[in-house]
């Protein structure tokens, strides 16, 4: 197997005279489609191409509790909860799924604490109302 180089020429650059490298074959072996076939026969290769958004499972977004939240009078935090909640859904249609279970886990979060709010004004409220004369 010899190489075969290309013999030296000049290039000229303003009144300077570079000569030009010669350019030898990156390998042995051109570029042939039967290497690449190969490769992306194989089954490692299309084990991960496979694998698309449809296949992995949707991460938890808490919807339904926020909306549940909603119905506590903790107006401003369940709002927030269900803005999460939304955002969260929102990540998970573009692909983002680490952002998904992290706006998920804020929503579930979130929404516990307004309604655990919410029970407690509704809690001291109550019993305000019904200790009066």
């Amino acid at each position: 197997m010899s190489r075969q180089t290309e013999p030296h020429t000049a290039q000229t650059v303003g009144s300077a005279v570079l000569p030009e490298q010669p350019t030898l074959p990156m390998s042995q072996y051109g570029p042939s489609s039967d290497f690449k076939e190969a490769l992306d026969s194989s089954p490692q290769a299309n084990a991960e191409d496979e694998k698309t958004e449809e296949d992995m499972p949707m991460p938890k977004n808490y919807l339904w509790l926020t909306i549940v939240s909603c119905f506590c009078p903790a107006y401003p935090i369940n709002i927030v909860a269900l803005v999460f909640s939304i955002m969260s859904l929102n990540s998970y249609n573009e692909g983002d799924l680490e952002g998904a279970r992290r706006l998920g886990r804020n929503a579930k979060w979130v929404a516990i604490a307004s309604i655990v709010i919410g029970l407690l004004i509704i809690g001291i409220s109550c019993a305000v109302h019904f200790s009066r004369k």
